[in-house]
């Protein structure tokens, strides 16, 4: 069936992320997370929350805003995965690490524990990935002599930044477990695409819709690697101890700036908007993937939980 890709005159603020065998959506108040099992039965976990902007008005902010949608949202993605993984029917035996531990302080602290620990290395992989490894290998460039040139060395980063990300999208999108994440994640945007048209949640209506959605975390991470060169093109420190820690501590502002751009992009489709969402678009040929039915029925039901119960509510 050919895929309707019709501009939609609502545009929600829900989101979801594609899990291990299943789908968490998050609304203006609410967070659904549902995992397909085996048997097709779903297990769901529902919780609400308080965004921050209504604890503290400075993250109602622009570019502040952007700051505490991705801090919250690395934490919240870290711990849906792990609760995804737990709803596998896979038995293992503990580790002897993990035995001490619950011997040690018991199962619950354990449990927080590897909670924590997962957060952790969540956060520190990525920028390991995306932030040390370019900012050391660009650091070559001192050896040509050319270390004054701060915006060919914040472009060579951001280009090394770039391929980095596009072979590890690339060389995931092969493996038959992420074809299957990825796929989960199709359903996700057609889901959010039929809702968004206002048509019946149906798995025949959310069929027809595309799996190319220009709202969506592949666009944001894009456009977070090309707003880092603009802003560490200003950083005129030659000491590459001291330039890594500056990376690290200008990386709230540029996911804040980058936020804002995608905000941009997703309200108004001017050409600058569409030349913003284009290069996440493309990338979406590989992040996601044409969904089964019971995948969508999982998308489904996810999103209607996170639907707000006054109309508009949810407007981007």
């Amino acid at each position: 069936m050919e895929e309707k890709n019709t501009s939609c005159p609502f545009k929600t603020t829900i989101g979801g992320q594609a899990l291990i065998e299943g789908i968490m959506m998050r609304g203006p108040k609410k967070i659904a997370t549902v995992i397909l099992k085996g048997d097709g039965s779903h297990v769901v976990k529902e919780e609400t929350y308080t965004p921050i902007g209504e604890k503290n008005k400075l993250w109602k902010l622009p570019v502040f805003r952007g700051m505490a949608a991705f801090g919250s949202s690395l934490k919240l993605g870290v711990s849906q995965v792990m609760f995804s993984a737990d709803q596998l029917d896979i038995q293992e035996e503990p580790t002897r690490f993990e035995r001490w531990l619950e011997r040690k302080i018991g199962r619950k602290k354990a449990e927080q524990f590897f909670m924590n620990l997962a957060v952790v290395l969540g956060i520190a992989l990525p920028v390991l990935l995306f932030i040390l490894i370019p900012t050391i290998l660009a650091a070559v460039l001192d050896l040509f002599g050319v270390a004054h040139l701060y915006f060919l060395r914040a472009l060579a980063e951001g280009v090394l930044r770039i391929l980095i990300f596009l072979g590890f999208i690339y060389f995931s999108s092969k493996m038959k477990d992420m074809q299957r994440v990825y796929a989960f994640h199709g359903a996700e945007h057609k889901a959010v695409y039929c809702y968004e048209a206002g048509e019946e949640l149906t798995v025949e209506n959310v069929r027809k819709h595309s799996r190319f959605h220009p709202r969506c975390g592949t666009s944001f991470l894009f456009l977070t690697m090309i707003v880092s060169i603009l802003v560490f093109s200003f950083i005129a420190v030659d000491n590459l101890v001291l330039r890594l820690i500056l990376r690290l501590a200008l990386l709230p502002l540029v996911a804040g700036l980058a936020y804002e751009a995608t905000k941009l992009a997703g309200r108004y489709d001017t050409v600058l908007t569409k030349l913003l969402r284009a290069p996440g678009l493309a990338l979406q040929r590989l992040t996601t993937a044409e969904p089964d039915d019971k995948m969508i029925e999982v998308a489904i039901d996810a999103l209607v939980r996170v639907i707000p119960e006054e109309k508009g509510a949810d407007q981007w």
